[in-house]
């Protein structure tokens, strides 16, 4: 079953203590759309500038990505340059240029109206909101957001948040969002805002799902409690932009994978999740997301089955 995204394609320079790269091909819904393409059929919603070539485009068609919803404007991509060196779990920002992103005004291809599922990568959320609506037929939305929308763009915020089903941000955001800093009442706190399902993500210390109201079919009723799934240890992160994103692409990527969404499901969707996220920290860039196979991701799950595992 197919998944739209709408989110940023862009191109990052990033260093890190394994060292460093110019103008490779980035973007939430680029990390996003690669890892749930291992998974699922995949369409992206996006906008870029003329410095998205053949080059680019070749990555998406090689995993059988379709690209009908991103629309190509005259200027350059959205663009970010960052470092981690100071802490490789929190990025210091050097340079952001918007570029067409700036009027970014996503328009969804007929084609993809039939899409089960939805995931609105982190963008404004007015557009955020604007998309939901021209999709009222989608069965699961997912959705992320960051500090500035949470600090600068509330109202419109709180706004999305009542059409998201499963909302995905890591600690510091839940606890800004929710305006607590206790991180149980938090999480409680933001699932009273909209969601059903908050999924706070722990960077190497992977992820806890938290349930409202029931986002299960069969047991609308049913009381869950929180699910831990963890992080896989690595001796080495190369980079780790886009963990988040590629994260959500499997765990999103599964779910959509799947017949019905259960507990079961949820539950494998989060290690999936972790498997996506720990691939992309390898290399730099997308360059590990784009080389998978889905032995190396199957045998990797295992991994993690094996972290849990109590006799």
């Amino acid at each position: 079953m197919a998944i739209t995204v709408v989110g940023s394609v862009a191109f990052d320079s990033v260093s890190t203590p394994s060292g460093s790269y110019e103008r490779q091909l980035a973007g939430a819904a680029t990390y996003f759309s690669l890892a749930a393409s291992y998974f699922t059929d995949v369409r992206v919603v996006a906008v870029v500038g003329e410095d998205f070539t053949a080059k680019e485009q070749a990555v998406f068609d090689a995993r059988g990505i379709d690209t009908r919803g991103i629309e190509h404007a005259s200027g350059k991509s959205f663009f970010w340059a960052g470092s981690y060196h100071d802490n490789l779990n929190e990025a210091k920002t050097l340079q952001t240029d918007l570029n067409v992103f700036g009027a970014f005004a996503p328009k969804i291809p007929e084609a993809y109206q039939d899409s089960q599922f939805l995931f609105l990568a982190n963008i404004d959320p007015v557009l955020q909101k604007r998309v939901r609506d021209a999709m009222p037929q989608v069965k699961l939305v997912g959705g992320d957001t960051m500090n500035y929308w949470i600090n600068d763009h509330r109202e419109n915020l709180l706004k999305t948040l009542k059409g998201v089903d499963i909302l995905l941000i890591n600690d510091t955001e839940t606890k800004l969002l929710a305006e607590n800093k206790n991180p149980v009442k938090a999480a409680h706190d933001v699932l009273g805002l909209g969601p059903k399902a908050l999924v706070v993500k722990h960077g190497e210390y992977g992820a806890t799902a938290f349930f409202g109201s029931s986002i299960f079919a069969k047991d609308k009723h049913a009381k869950h409690h929180p699910f831990r799934a963890p992080a896989l240890p690595l001796a080495e992160v190369v980079d780790p932009t886009g963990a988040g994103d590629s994260f959500a692409g499997g765990f999103f990527g599964y779910i959509a994978s799947q017949p019905e969404l259960t507990p079961s499901v949820f539950r494998r969707a989060m290690f999936y999740g972790g498997v996506m996220g720990s691939f992309a920290v390898e290399r730099f860039g997308t360059e590990r997301m784009q080389q998978l196979s889905r032995e190396e991701i199957e045998s990797r799950f295992a991994l993690f089955r094996e972290l849990t595992h109590l006799d």
